[in-house]
């Protein structure tokens, strides 16, 4: 086999056993099987009947285990579900080995059609932000609203953290790759991880690092692992280079639902200075700013998020109620909106050029805002991809970008 091929994946009915994927306490965990493809939803039973159905969506490398802290949190406020994209998680390769935004996304639209709970609140990091960016441009009837935390949208100057994952889809990288780490131990490589995905890796709990080295075990042994780590991020990357209609921030500006956009300052993965572009481009925008989150601030801070998303849903006036629909996606009034996060480490909070500005107290970060039109305030740092954490204290699962 020449380096630039990829390994042999056999088939997902003769793949190995390996040890159970972990399941939080009031966590459940289905198989759901649809057309070419096999998915494990993640689900939270909500605390009532009725509330309006949101479904979360993961980044490359990680799983529904990194919206675990994020869901607790919104147990009152949705009926969620967290999906392992195909190749990920739980979730065995796709049957056509698609690993394209377009793939993932088909997956994401084949789970809400057959499950008949769209309209959603749907939600997506990195990767995943990506992917629900496509699903809310091309089946706007399927998204009630989009919430996205770092989403991997096309940048013309790359951060240099970033490159090593991009590498991953140069034909022959993940190969060498793999030679050169196979003497590392699963904890060397989970602590990399997180250096690369927090803002700040104390955040994690021993218990939360102990889980994500289980997880990082687990995933280790899966034959195609490096597989859909590859074709995923190739994916991604050729995402990068489409033009025309297809072109991820073409889509973007397509997006009816009412978004809320969230940022870390120490991202080392997406740009800070994307905030504005993203909110820019989507024309029914709230930008969250946090300067002290990496990439994966749903993990790091989930009650601020949750906070912030819960403020979305409130300015929707009743839009738990909205039905969704082709061209009457159920909106935020007034465009763009600014949201602002109180009781930061610092103390400190910006803003610069909202129309409105939503308080929203807890995380233990400041935050700066804006809205579609001001410059961001400067922010810098080092960041994340993706790893189950929780407020002050996080618990931690591996993750992904």
């Amino acid at each position: 086999m020449s380096s630039t091929e990829l390994p042999f994946v056999p088939p997902a009915n003769v793949l190995p056993k390996v040890a159970p994927v972990r399941v939080g306490e009031g966590e459940r965990l289905r198989s759901v099987g649809l057309p070419g493809i096999t998915l494990t939803v993640r689900s939270r039973p909500p605390v009532r009947e009725g509330l309006p159905p949101a479904l979360y969506v993961h980044g490359l490398g990680g799983s529904s285990q990194n919206w675990s802290a994020l869901m607790e949190q919104l147990e009152g406020d949705a009926d969620g579900e967290a999906v392992d994209l195909p190749g990920f998680g739980d979730s065995p390769p796709p049957d056509d080995g698609d690993y394209s935004i377009t793939g993932h996304a088909r997956a994401v639209i084949r789970f809400l059609d057959a499950s008949g709970r769209g309209p959603v609140h749907l939600i997506g990091n990195s990767l995943g932000g990506a992917v629900s960016t496509r699903v809310a441009a091309v089946r706007p009837d399927l998204v009630r609203t989009l919430t996205l935390v770092s989403p991997a949208l096309p940048e013309i100057r790359v951060q240099r953290t970033a490159v090593p994952t991009g590498l991953l889809a140069v034909p022959g990288v993940a190969g060498l790759f793999t030679r050169f780490s196979r003497d590392w131990t699963a904890e060397q490589r989970v602590r990399g991880v997180m250096a690369l995905c927090y803002g700040d890796p104390g955040l994690v709990t021993p218990e939360g690092f102990r889980h994500a080295v289980e997880e990082m075990e687990r995933r280790l042994r899966l034959p195609y692992f490096w597989d859909a780590m590859t074709r995923s991020a190739r994916g991604l990357v050729n995402a990068y280079t489409l033009g025309g209609q297809h072109a991820l921030w073409r889509q973007a500006e397509r997006v009816l639902a009412p978004t809320l956009l969230v940022y870390g300052g120490r991202d080392q993965l997406v740009g800070f200075r994307m905030a504005q572009k993203a909110a820019r481009a989507f024309r029914d925008s709230r930008l969250l700013t946090l300067p002290e989150a990496g990439h994966v601030a749903m993990m790091e801070y989930p009650e601020t998020v949750a906070g912030a998303f819960r403020d979305l849903l409130r300015a929707g006036d009743g839009l738990t109620g909205a039905s969704g629909g082709r061209g009457e996606a159920a909106g935020v009034s007034g465009g763009r909106e600014a949201v602002g996060v109180s009781g930061g480490r610092d103390g400190s909070v910006g803003a610069s050029g909202g129309r409105e500005s939503a308080g929203v107290s807890g995380g233990g970060t400041a935050s700066s805002v804006s809205d579609g039109g001001g410059d961001a305030a400067a922010a810098s740092g080092s960041g994340g991809d993706d790893a189950t954490a929780s407020g002050s204290g996080a618990d931690a699962t591996t993750v992904g970008s």
